[in-house]
């Protein structure tokens, strides 16, 4: 899953695979249209606020009338989207369309109802980031994550969060993990995603186990 601004750890394998490789510097900084955003600090994050669903929706509103004329989906991803789960105030969205690689079919649309190109990632299933300032109240900004249809990444995506929404115990772990983290200073955001992994990855490997069928008749 990508932070690049906001959001869990990224990896082109399968979940819980352990093969997943942290950022480099170069690789955010070439991702950036323009310099790469530094941090440079430790990681504020929120405790949940119910406003966030509210925000979603009206973002989700204001994207699908932009592309009403193109197929596609608009999902509540991150860590706002699950209830009770501390998190930065950054609504992270996922856009499904046909071919992200194919930004004239969306992104003038979403350029006109304030969205901005921010990253763009052609080897990493045509990723691209769309940011929007600000939502308040109650986010400060939205990042709008556009993937292909069928791509692994938003159904890790989905299951990472349908799984939180379900199990207290691992939405806990999971906050516990963020704010140990969030005390550290971090130059780029996309570090603290990447040190997020191991915790991540064990959550997707039994939120996978859970999901797949049995072979017990």
């Amino acid at each position: 899953m990508p932070e690049q601004g906001n959001h869990d750890p990224r990896t082109p394998h399968a979940p819980g695979s352990g093969d997943h490789v942290p950022m480099t510097a170069e690789e955010i900084d070439a991702a950036n249209l323009g310099a790469a955003p530094k941090l440079n600090d430790r990681v504020t994050l929120a405790a949940y606020d119910p406003r966030w669903p509210r925000v979603f929706e009206r973002e989700a509103d204001r994207i699908g009338s932009a592309l009403e004329d193109l197929r596609h989906t608009i999902e509540h991803v991150g860590s706002t989207s699950v209830p009770g789960l501390t998190a930065k105030p950054v609504i992270d969205i996922l856009l499904t369309v046909p071919d992200p690689g194919a930004e004239s079919a969306y992104v003038p649309a979403l350029e006109a109802v304030g969205y901005t190109l921010a990253i763009r990632e052609p080897d990493w299933y045509e990723h691209r980031v769309l940011r929007r300032q600000d939502l308040a109240p109650g986010a400060s900004s939205a990042n709008l994550h556009v993937f292909p249809y069928d791509c692994p990444e938003t159904a890790r995506m989905l299951l990472f969060r349908d799984w939180l929404r379900a199990h207290d115990e691992d939405r806990d772990l999971y906050a516990r993990t963020k704010t140990e983290l969030a005390a550290a200073e971090w130059e780029y955001l996309q570090n603290y995603a990447d040190a997020k992994t191991g915790v991540v990855e064990g959550i997707l490997r039994r939120a996978g186990s859970a999901a797949a069928p049995s072979d017990t008749p």
